[in-house]
């Protein structure tokens, strides 16, 4: 269901794009940006992976050195039928993990060295199911759109002031409120659209790894402990908090001095607990 709320939502600010196309009147400028957004991001969905590894300063490591790591994402990749992907450990000391890659077939799982100090087999193990089922899923396609669209809608707002004349041009049918919806309210409704799209496939990466781990209280233990961590041991400045979507657990989690409402409504992850409190209502089903 997640899916298809994100893939309708989707649809419906499509045609939100053409609704405020028909209303800018400079359609042109409009039209240009939103073309320059998506091809943008689709070079992103090519290369999201490349960037991901460099900036979290992953490296490529062999089954020689990391044994019992291989045999876990082997277990679970052959349950599923899934290919095998790059496995690389990140040189991070706090404890988190992502996944990344265009599709199952050009996959890469990264786990920090932080993570791998803290976590046990078990929870390591709930961790890697959680991962591999962003692959499995292909949030990374869904991860792509949202960002286009997020982008798009700001671009819109931004060429919607400057090519629809200025807050003071009686020809700008947005009027005096082109500015404010230009440099504020679009950046905001774009980012809260993004993040929740990745709140949504959180949680359903969280119930897909639990099933595939047949283990959802080992996620839920490893998701309290790298919860902890993430908000003691700080995340590099080679990370960006536009990347903090793809891990497990917000690496920035400990700079947040908002109120809790306030930052879960600017989070690109649901509250921990609330994702605990699932992956034990899925304990109660197996």
């Amino acid at each position: 269901m997640n899916r298809v709320k994100t893939w309708v939502l989707i649809a419906g600010l499509g045609g939100l794009f053409v609704l405020i196309g028909g209303l800018i009147g400079g359609t042109n400028g409009a039209v240009i940006a939103l073309v320059i957004a998506l091809v943008f991001n689709f070079a992103m969905y090519w290369y999201s992976d490349k960037i991901a590894i460099a900036t979290t300063r992953s490296k490529p490591v062999t089954e020689a050195e990391y044994p019992e790591l291989f045999r876990i994402v082997r277990e679970l990749t052959s349950a599923k039928g899934m290919p095998m992907p790059r496995i690389y450990v990140s040189e991070m000391a706090q404890p988190n993990a992502f996944a990344t890659g265009r599709s199952p077939q050009h996959a890469a799982v990264s786990v920090t060295k932080g993570i791998l100090q803290v976590l046990d087999e078990r929870e390591m193990r709930g961790v890697l199911a959680h991962e591999l089922s962003h692959v499995m899923n292909r949030d990374i396609l869904i991860g792509s759109v949202a960002a286009a669209i997020a982008m798009s809608i700001t671009f819109l707002a931004r060429f919607a002031f400057f090519f629809g004349g200025s807050r003071d041009d009686r020809n700008n049918p947005l009027g005096p409120f082109a500015l404010i919806l230009a440099w504020v309210l679009a950046p905001i409704a774009a980012a809260l659209i993004q993040m929740a799209m990745s709140r949504s496939r959180e949680y359903q990466a969280d119930e897909s790894g639990a099933y595939l781990s047949h283990d959802p209280e080992a996620l839920a233990s490893a998701l309290r402990k790298i919860e902890i961590a993430a908000g003691r041991v700080p995340a590099p400045a080679t990370v960006s908090p536009a990347q903090a979507h793809m891990f497990i657990i917000n690496p920035f989690k400990g700079r947040s001095g908002q109120a809790a409402g306030f930052a879960n409504l600017f989070s690109t992850h649901p509250p921990t607990e609330a994702r605990i409190a699932r992956l034990e209502q899925i304990a109660e089903k197996l």
